[in-house]
């Protein structure tokens, strides 16, 4: 799941979660291209020491005791000079007010070209001042243990939205900005990032109402609010209208019984088992019995009638908004930041990708058909698979596949979690010649002691970054792994020190400038910039044995699909490290919400390829390497039904590209959200959705990424093709080759979101097609399917 920064004017922070068929209802330079090189004593120490970091309780111990004495840092969170204590949030808002209050006197004062051209690295220094307070302030909300730093964190948060509203509504701060841009003696000056900054912040202004006439624009912050509370309410309320439903003890009999063991209740007539959750989702896999799958599958999707009245408010407030902004549907005006910038385009895209799925669809039907008719006796009989079906069938045909396999998977063995850190860090290293080093923290510096620290470097020992890693199960803690920006790279200009050392003259001016947090400072270019620091944060077990060594204890051992997963975040952090823009508007992660999963979900491919898991997956007791043939088991297993999940992926986005269309306000008889979900299901699906189901109030991703749930499915459509492309599919070599890893570099991470996705697309395709975008270049997207 990836956690972007805010912005100036942005405030809510997206997230991109990677769908599945669990229920919804859940300046530039080129680097040389050269080979990898050997590592040095010093960085094979290094690497070694990586894997103890995870792996080894007492290595982890004695690291920490051994190191908390050399850490010089400032004694606060993150090395932050203010969070020392939970107050300390609120020092630091108080702060970044008088400092933010500062830069906009400097930006309303700017009248000479010289002062005006600098007005986007002053908005954008704006724009940071908030975000590191915001940022560090949602991260510590939603994933400290301590009460007291949740708090006071809520509290800053709120200090700061406050203050960045009063922003959004100041007309003549968009003025000047608008004027700049407008003016050539001044934008023929800029460079294509400072342009780009400028236009997602004009953009950004407009997109709060700041052009309208003052009763719109009250009128405007009153919807905005309403669309908050109404999606707070949507999310609490997601539960099904019957908590649990009741079985005869035979219909349950093919469901493992340990699974019902601590979440039934057993009576005279049966067993009562959950209508949602893994009890639930178990049970629609197990049971042959398909009267009972089909009462427990509809009883798990039918919500109280207030959920949909609620969702209905909800989804008709949004085209209400949308309409006072000026656009036709809520789709539009959230697209129009996207690489799609429109519905039709996401249409065509979506119909393309449907119409490259259809083989395959119609083919594992075929195959889930047959195995009806033969489990239920009547081949010669009209049979068809229904809702119900799906899932129970698609784990029939993992079973087969795994009948075909004679070897047990072991594959968890070798797979410890301190060598997949040292696989990630060794293939960092061999395409973009960056690894991970374990670095010392203070007590202080960390919100629980299990956290590591990981400092990331090149090839010249220049520290680029700062990682925290938050992997471990704890009481409290979310279970979905996540990857957080908690400061954004950004160049530090002189002036700035300057300014620093005028105000706080007895002070080292970089902890000024960047509160104690990570900076690198390159003496050959006399250019500073602020690290990018970064929370991964996961929910695996620890070691057992908080006292043994690490030849007894068993380390964390993590699933294939735990390996993915990690993969998967390290995708979105390797973009916020590399994508060390001068503005941090549009660094890392920052860019279009359709392009910013690509990273991340090609990450996945490098997670299965031979040649990357010979650089560490080895058994954590005999260190004999990993046979490959497991994992291309486990891999024809998992791509079993991959149709059926690709399709259901498609009509989720249909469904929510026609929920934030204009028929909230003008579907005949009045917006029914249930009769568009069956039109979309009856058109464009395989199997038709039962009468009685209303699963759409529990689709809590409309809350966060309404218009643009197609995303991931885009992504993945582009992160096969440049999976195959750029780095061979593999083959040969490609998955670790320094030349495909720069070359996607160059063309897509430098740059954050500094340029257009599509020219990042042209570039590293070397597809001229795409450099413009549109429709047809969505069609051409479409037509790649999805290859996993």
């Amino acid at each position: 799941m990836l956690k972007l920064s805010c912005r100036l004017l942005r405030t809510s922070p997206c997230r991109l979660p990677r769908p599945s068929l669990t229920p919804i209802w859940q300046s530039r330079r080129c680097l040389a291209v050269v080979a990898a090189g050997p590592l040095t004593a010093s960085q094979a120490q290094g690497d070694h020491a990586l894997r103890n970091l995870f792996d080894s309780p007492s290595f982890w111990r004695d690291f920490r005791l051994s190191r908390h004495s050399t850490v010089t840092s400032a004694d606060g969170l993150f090395c932050n000079r203010y969070l020392t204590h939970p107050e300390g949030f609120i020092d630091f808002s108080n702060a970044t007010v008088e400092k933010c209050q500062r830069l906009v006197t400097t930006i309303n004062e700017a009248s000479t070209t010289e002062e005006r051209c600098l007005l986007p690295q002053l908005f954008d220094r704006l724009s940071d001042y908030l975000c590191r307070v915001m940022d560090l302030a949602d991260f510590v909300r939603s994933t400290h243990p301590d009460d007291m730093w949740r708090q006071f964190s809520a509290q800053a948060y709120a200090i700061l939205f406050e203050y960045m509203n009063v922003l959004n509504t100041t007309p003549h701060l968009k003025n000047h900005l608008e004027s700049a841009l407008g003016d050539p003696t001044v934008e023929t000056r800029w460079n294509e990032e400072q342009k780009m900054v400028a236009q997602i912040l004009l953009k950004e202004f407009s997109n709060s109402a700041i052009d309208l006439p003052v009763d719109k624009r009250q009128a405007f912050v009153d919807l905005s609010n309403r669309i908050r509370q109404l999606g707070v309410r949507f999310i609490e309320d997601m539960r099904p209208e019957t908590s649990t439903a009741s079985f005869h003890n035979r219909q349950l009999k093919d469901v493992d019984p340990l699974v019902l063991q601590h979440a039934s209740q057993r009576h005279l007539r049966g067993i009562s088992i959950p209508t949602v959750g893994p009890v639930a989702i178990t049970a629609l896999r197990s049971m042959r019995d398909e009267a009972a799958r089909r009462d427990l599958y509809i009883a798990g999707r039918i919500v109280p009638e207030g959920q949909l009245q609620t969702l209905r408010d909800f989804l008709q407030t949004r085209a209400k908004l949308a309409n006072l902004s000026g656009y036709p549907s809520y789709a539009d005006l959230r697209l129009s930041d996207n690489l799609a910038k429109t519905p039709i385009a996401v249409k065509s895209f979506l119909s393309a990708l449907s119409a490259d799925n259809e083989s395959l669809i119609q083919q594992e039907m075929e195959e889930m058909l047959h195995m009806k008719k033969d489990n239920t006796g009547e081949a010669d009989d009209p049979v068809q698979i229904e809702a119900w079906d799906r899932d129970y069938y698609r784990a029939r045909q993992a079973d087969r596949q795994r009948s075909t396999s004679r070897r047990p998977d072991f594959m968890s063995a070798y797979f410890s979690l301190g060598t997949v850190m040292q696989g990630l860090s060794r293939l960092f290293y061999q395409l973009y010649g960056v690894r991970f080093v374990p670095a010392p923290t203070s007590p202080a510096e960390v919100w629980d002691p299990d956290v590591r620290r990981l400092d990331v470097t090149d090839e010249t020992e220049d520290r680029i970054a700062v990682l925290y890693c938050d992997l471990f199960a704890r009481p409290g803690k979310s279970p979905n792994p996540a990857h957080f920006t908690l400061r954004c790279s950004r160049r530090i200009d002189t002036s700035e020190i300057e300014e620093a050392s005028s105000l706080h003259p007895n002070l080292d001016p970089m902890q000024v400038i960047n509160d104690g947090m990570a900076i690198s400072h390159n003496r050959s270019t006399k250019t500073t910039y602020q690290l990018p620091t970064l929370a991964l944060i996961c929910d695996f077990q620890a070691p057992a044995d908080p006292h043994g060594s690490s030849s007894s204890v068993e380390p964390t051992l993590l699933s294939f699909r735990d390996v993915q997963t990690l993969f998967h975040e390290m995708g979105h952090a390797i973009h916020s490290i590399l994508g060390r823009t001068a503005c941090q508007v549009v660094s890392g992660t920052r860019c279009a919400i359709d392009f910013a999963e690509l990273p991340s979900v090609l990450m996945e491919h490098f997670a299965a390829d031979p040649h990357v898991l010979k650089l560490f997956a080895r058994h954590w007791q005999t260190d004999v390497p990993l046979p490959y043939e497991m994992v291309a088991e486990r891999l024809a297993i998992d791509r079993k039904g991959q149709g059926v999940e690709t399709e259901y992926q498609i009509l989720l986005a249909m469904l929510d590209q026609a929920y934030h269309s204009d028929l909230p306000l003008t579907m005949p008889g009045g917006f029914d959200s249930t009769k568009v979900l069956q039109d979309v299901w009856d058109r464009h699906g395989s199997v038709r959705e039962p009468r009685e189901t209303s699963a759409q109030g529990f689709f809590g991703h409309l809350v966060e990424y309404g218009g643009t749930y197609y995303s991931y499915l885009f992504d993945r459509a582009i992160a096969g093709k440049v999976w195959q492309e750029v780095f061979r599919g593999g083959k040969d070599g490609g998955a670790v080759s320094r030349e495909g890893g720069q070359r996607f570099r160059h063309e897509v991470l430098e740059w954050g979101g500094s340029r257009d996705g599509w020219r990042c697309l042209a570039g590293l395709l070397k597809d001229e097609r795409l450099k413009e975008g549109g429709p047809e270049a969505m069609v051409e997207v479409g037509k790649w399917g999805v290859k996993d």
